[in-house]
C-alpha cells in the first residue's frame, strides 16, 4: 500500500456525509413508545367508540387501522397473534382484544381505561336507543335505520377484506381460509361426537 492510498483512505474517513435537504428529514421521531398513561389510552380507545360502527370484526379492523398503522403501538404479526388468541378465547373478541391492547400499553389500568373508552359510547347510544324505541314504538320499518344496517354490512366487508390480505399473504393460506368457510357454511350444525 503507497502512502497515496493510506491518505486517499483517511480523506475517506474524515469526510462528513453530505448534508440532507430539510425535507428529507422526518418531522417527528417514528420510534414507538412502549407505554401511555391510562388517561391516554382512554382517550385513544374513546375517539374509537365514537366513530367505529359495526360489530366485533368491524372492530378488529378499526384497531389494526389505529393501532398498528397509525399509532404504531404494535406490528402486524404481535396484533395477528392478539387477534388468534382472543379468537381462541370465549367473549367477544373485539372487547378482549381492546383490553390487551390497553394492557400492553399501559398494564391492568390501561387495560381498564381502553374497555370503558371503547365500551362507554355504545352503552350510553343503547340505553338512549332503548329509550328511544320505548317512546316511539316500532321501527322495524324506519329507514333510516335500514340504512345502519346497510352499512354496518359494507363496514364488516372491508373489516374482513383488510384483515385477508394480512392474515392471508399467500396461496397455501388463502386456500386454508376459503376451504375453512366453505366447510363451516356447508355444515349447518356442529358436529356431536
Amino acid at each position: 500500500m503507497t502512502s497515496s492510498d493510506n491518505s486517499a483512505k483517511a480523506d475517506l474517513l474524515t469526510k462528513e456525509a453530505p448534508a440532507q435537504p430539510a425535507s428529507a428529514l422526518p418531522p417527528h421521531d417514528d420510534r414507538p413508545r412502549t407505554s401511555d398513561s391510562p388517561p391516554a389510552i382512554f382517550r385513544a380507545f374513546l375517539r374509537l367508540g365514537f366513530t367505529s360502527f359495526g360489530g366485533p370484526v368491524a372492530h378488529l379492523g378499526y384497531f389494526r387501522t389505529e393501532f398498528v398503522g397509525r399509532r404504531r403501538w404494535l406490528d402486524e404479526e404481535t396484533y395477528a397473534d392478539i387477534v388468534a388468541l382472543c379468537q381462541f378465547l370465549p367473549g367477544p373478541a373485539s372487547s378482549q382484544v381492546g383490553v390487551s391492547l390497553g394492557i400492553m400499553r399501559g398494564g391492568l389500568l390501561g387495560g381498564l381505561a381502553a374497555w370503558c373508552g371503547f365500551t362507554l359510547p355504545s352503552a350510553i347510544a343503547l340505553i338512549l336507543f332503548a329509550y328511544g324505541v320505548a317512546e316511539f314504538g316500532d321501527l322495524e320499518h324506519a329507514a333510516w335505520l335500514h340504512g345502519l344496517k346497510i352499512v354496518a354490512v359494507a363496514v364488516v366487508a372491508q373489516a374482513v377484506w383488510a384483515m385477508a390480505r394480512n392474515l392471508c399473504p399467500d396461496r397455501f393460506r388463502a386456500t386454508l381460509a376459503v376451504g375453512t368457510a366453505l366447510l363451516t357454511l356447508t355444515i349447518p350444525t356442529a358436529l356431536v361426537l
